[in-house]
Order: C-alpha cells, then structure tokens, then sequence
C-alpha cells in the first residue's frame, strides 16, 4: 500500500456528546467563579453528565449530584437517552430527602437540560440559585470530572459494556451508594468518606 500511495481509512470513533450548549437560551451566571469554601452540607450540589458503554454498541448516560461539601453522591439516574428528566428527576428527588435551605446554590454545565422549563420551576419552588460553568471550558466543572475519573477507574467495567442498561444500574447502585458514599476515604475529607464527613459535621454541630 506505501508503494502504491494508499493509505487504509480508519473510521472515526463516535464519541456521544453530554453538552449541547447550542440552545439558544439564557443560562445562568457563574457563582463559583472564585471558588469559594463551602463549609457546610447542602450549600453547592453539582452535577454533570457521562456516558457508559453497553453491549450491541450502545450507550447509557449517567448523571449525578454531588455535595461539594462532603463529596457525597446526593441522588444520581442511569438512562438510554439524555432528555431533561435526566438532570431534573434526581435532583428532585434528592430535594425532597436532604434538608435544604433557600439561596442553595446547584452547579452544572450549561447543557440544555438543565434550563428546561420544568427545571427552572423546580429552581423556583426550592428557592435554589443555578450556576452554570464558563463556555468551551471543561476544567470548570473539576468536582464533577474528578468523580468520572475515580468511577470509570475503579469501576470494574468488562470490554464493550455491561449487557444491559439494567446490569450496569445494579453495577453503579452498588459502586455509588455501597463503596463510594460510604466507604471510600478522600484525602480532602481528612481521609473519610463522604457520608462519615457529613456524619461528624452535624455531631459537632448539633
């Protein structure tokens, strides 16, 4: 093939796309510019999406909602497609469970997701204040990429995906809520894991 001047054509990887910043609608202000401690629970929730293989050449997306305070997987939902009910349902459902107070910041990118009209009048009911990350910066979001990074790490996920979407919610139910919430020690918590983290906050609180 050298001699002849032809070159094999590779196809391209097809990487799926968690943010469509393409809207057109007006996302919100960026209020972690600076960085700011966060010194309490339920203070910042962020949240991000991925995707995860699944056999057949399929795709499952995964989103979360983290307590920047403690690192603590707050609620999190595993689905084929990535339509608003992704960002929305978890989040709700984590609002209704955690003790969260009014002016709650909640952090994301500035996917489309996360500004649908369900989404912000769910913002308004909690009384929460929605952040989004700068354009075209994916450093900006670092508290969520940190936790793809150790998941897809240590999870351990075979060549080509689970078989199925409902395998690999089992594999992540077991990962989120037995390993990492509970068990998993981070050096930036005094090396102890996020719901032990929580757990000697409110002991010394009251």
């Amino acid at each position: 093939m050298r001699k002849q001047g032809l070159r094999a054509i590779q196809p391209r990887t097809f990487v799926p796309r968690t943010t469509n910043s393409r809207h057109g609608k007006r996302v919100s202000p960026n209020l972690l510019e600076a960085h700011p401690q966060v010194t309490k629970p339920n203070s910042v929730w962020v949240s991000d999406i991925t995707y995860m293989p699944v056999k057949g050449g399929k795709w499952a997306y995964l989103c979360v909602w983290l307590d920047l305070f403690s690192r603590r997987i707050v609620s999190w939902r595993l689905a084929e497609n990535m339509q608003e009910i992704l960002v929305r349902e978890p989040l709700e459902r984590a609002l209704l469970k955690r003790r969260v107070s009014p002016g709650m910041i909640i952090r994301s990118d500035r996917g489309g997701q996360y500004l649908s009209e369900k989404m912000k009048k769910l913002i308004k009911t909690f009384q929460l204040r929605q952040s989004m990350s700068g354009a075209d910066n994916p450093y900006d979001n670092a508290w969520a990429e940190s936790f793809w990074s150790r998941l897809k790490a240590e999870l351990d996920m075979p060549k080509g995906g689970y078989e199925c979407l409902e395998r690999l919610n089992a594999v992540l139910f077991k990962y989120i809520e037995g390993y990492y919430n509970t068990a998993r020690l981070h050096s930036a918590l005094n090396y102890s894991s996020p719901i032990a983290f929580e757990t000697q906050y409110y002991r010394n609180t009251g």
